[in-house]
């Protein structure tokens, strides 16, 4: 028996969750279906989930399927929880991709079929709700030839579409056999000259399947059951088996999070290679953690196994080991944290989303406590890394970073059910960043002009390009004095570059430390150590953020704001009354294509503006016009509309404030 790691996505409401329902009850794991309005389904289990009929958090499920036992994992569908789907895409062996009969391709259809190309992961379509009125079969096909992937199987026909009986006939087709053709020459020499058995044509169908080169289509009902054994039976024969040596050496990836009844840490793992036992150790850290030999970093975390469950026929279940292949919870390691690598490290393969470019402040009810809603919140970006929190200490206020609106409400509904705390939100803000101008330098010297650390610091901030992120860089003797203060340098400029000249994050510059000084350590004649006559890490992460923001003043920074690039889809005759909208939220149509009764326009809108077109869009539309949207690049603000965001560190900008509050945090 070998086994299948399976990820079911799709657009938000295409039937994920009822397919996953269907295919348990389909492998004999459960009696009776469980229902998305009833809440009562496998795989939903946060309250929030079962009342609202959507996936937050991705699920993991298994059953066998003959000869493969398949490890599902339902993922959510709507765009503010993408971050859930990207974990997942690092352990999946395969995947199915969902569409609605009756809705067709949808927009965050489009983005999770790119991604799946992109990383190449074999993927079957199944074509969802063919009992619902409005389904249609030929519409669908074409829509997802032109839309989505031009290498599309069908895999039978479907009939009574619309109805209770509707029903999916499989077989191959003659468009089945172009599709193929068009990837395996032989194949083509065979088609040409009609001597094609369907042995072969099975054979070519699961080879190019495993490479992703072709996507066979299914049509079905998770509600009737019609289909679906046809899709069990593809899932088993067309998709690749995990892979992996159980006696190679151990690596793995963690890509959930979550906390046990007594508080306790649980990470989800997908094992590539080796075995783990309970009670081993094992390393565990950011992905491409390295020495600069290339060799595992000695000071990643490490953790010893006290519990490990599988997951077999529905439900996990406690074992002494976890071999290559399999995805286990595992119990013990205090520290780790989604997207770390255990063991030996994998190539990274880095996000395949882009992160949150939304802000909003977390407001608590009147009497609460503060610092029990600030752990609170650290725990969720515990679960979620790319939850980024932000905490002014000394407004008490603290920053979550978002997808979307939705979000809010998730937070707001965890809070209150999992840690008893009622909050509200502050307004949607933008999540933007600060680029230099030009290059900039700042020095100052140990005990003199007004400085009163024992150090010397000089630091030349110069624009490096987009994407390249944070480098630090020596212009002076590593010798000069000691690592630890070179070391406390470097930390304190990347910390402090989280905040410009503006509050927003410096994402991409080149520092470049060019003066360096310090005081060796004294003392007085028979007495010890003498720290305000010896130089101390405090002395340099104290100074440097003040050499630090001169020399970014002397470059100058312009802020830039998150852009979207999106797509709409409406009727011809609403475009009249869409243009005026997108002039005033600053959307600016690069293309206009019309199709028939239809027009497509394409073109890049502030993140601001975007939940107000989605808002928009319906009454202008007539409810007929849809939108696709990404995050795709920064752009500089328009001038004298800039925002600033507000401080939340000991402010390096004002001098005399920022010596006063270091003084006082020193002194608490």
């Amino acid at each position: 028996m070998h086994l299948l790691n399976l990820g079911i996505l799709a657009h938000v409401d295409a039937g994920k969750t009822s397919l996953t329902e269907r295919l348990l009850h389909t492998a004999g794991v459960i009696d009776e279906i469980g229902s998305v309005d009833a809440g009562n389904t496998q795989t939903d289990s946060l309250a929030l989930e079962r009342q609202r009929g959507i996936t937050i958090k991705s699920a993991v499920v298994s059953f066998a399927l003959d000869d493969v036992t398949v490890n599902l994992i339902d993922t959510p569908g709507h765009p503010d929880f993408i971050a859930e789907v990207e974990r997942v895409l690092g352990v999946l062996d395969g995947a199915v991709l969902v569409v609605s009969a009756v809705e067709g391709v949808q927009p965050q259809t489009r983005v999770l079929m790119r991604t799946l190309q992109r990383l190449r992961i074999p993927t079957l379509v199944f074509v969802n709700k063919i009992d619902r009125r409005g389904a249609r079969y030929d519409a669908v096909l074409r829509a997802l030839s032109e839309r989505l992937t031009a290498s599309v199987v069908p895999m039978g026909t479907a009939d009574g579409l619309g109805t209770r009986a509707a029903r999916f006939r499989p077989g191959l087709t003659s468009s089945a056999l172009d599709a193929l053709a068009d990837h395996d020459d032989e194949l083509l020499t065979a088609y040409i000259e009609e001597t094609v058995s369907y042995d072969r044509l099975r054979t070519a169908l699961a080879d190019q399947t495993r490479q992703a080169l072709v996507h066979p289509v299914y049509f079905g009902s998770a509600i009737t059951g019609a289909g679906v054994g046809a899709l069990a039976e593809g899932i088993g024969q067309l998709l690749p088996a995990a892979d992996g040596d159980p006696e190679g050496p151990v690596s793995g990836s963690v890509f959930k999070v979550e906390r046990g009844p007594a508080g306790e840490k649980v990470a989800y793992a997908r094992m590539f290679s080796g075995t783990v036992r309970i009670r081993d150790r094992i390393r565990f850290g950011a992905v491409g953690a390295s020495s600069d030999a290339g060799e595992p970093d000695d000071t990643r975390a490490e953790g010893r196994i006290t519990a490990i469950s599988v997951f077999d026929r529905g439900a996990d279940r406690r074992d002494d080991l976890v071999a290559a292949g399999r995805i286990a919870k595992l119990w013990g390691l205090a520290d780790i944290r989604i997207g770390d690598a255990f063991g030996e490290p994998r190539k990274a393969a880095g996000h395949f989303f882009a992160p949150p470019t939304l802000e909003t402040v977390v407001v608590p009810a009147d009497g609460a406590d503060r610092r029990d809603l600030h752990r609170a919140l650290t725990l969720l970006a515990e679960q979620d890394p790319l939850i980024d929190l932000r905490h002014d200490e000394v407004r008490q206020e603290t920053f979550v970073s978002l997808y979307g609106e939705v979000q809010k409400e998730v937070v707001q509904a965890t809070l209150a059910d999992e840690f008893g705390l009622d909050v509200t939100f502050r307004e949607t803000t933008p999540l933007c960043v600060e680029r230099p101008v030009g290059s900039g330098a700042a020095v100052e010297f140990n005990k003199k002009d007004g400085n009163p650390f024992l150090a010397t610091i000089g630091l030349r901030v110069d624009p490096a390009p987009v994407g390249s992120g944070v480098a630090f860089r020596l212009e002076v003797e590593l010798g000069s004095m000691p690592f630890a203060f070179f070391k406390a340098v470097e930390d304190t400029v990347r910390e402090t570059l989280g905040q410009g000249l503006r509050g927003w994050q410096v994402p991409d510059c080149t520092v470049t430390m060019t003066h360096s000084g310090y005081s060796p350590r004294q003392s007085h004649a028979h007495q010890g150590f003498d720290k305000s006559m010896s130089s101390t890490g405090y002395d340099f992460r104290g100074l440097t953020p003040l050499v630090l923001v001169e020399a970014l003043r002397r470059a100058g920074t312009r802020v830039h704001e998150p852009m979207h690039r999106f797509r709409v889809e409406a009727p011809s005759d609403t475009l009249a009354a869409l243009l005026p909208v997108l002039a005033r939220l600053r959307a600016v149509p690069q293309t206009t294509e019309t199709r028939g009764a239809s027009c497509v326009l394409e073109g890049a809108v502030p993140a601001a503006h975007v939940h107000e077109l989605e808002q928009h869009l319906p009454g202008l539309t007539r409810g007929e016009g849809e939108l696709e949207s990404a995050f795709d690049h920064y752009a500089p603000a328009a001038p004298g509309t800039a925002p600033e965001r507000r401080r939340t560190d000991l402010n390096p900008l004002n001098r005399k404030e920022y010596l006063l509050n270091l003084t006082r945090r020193v002194g608490n």
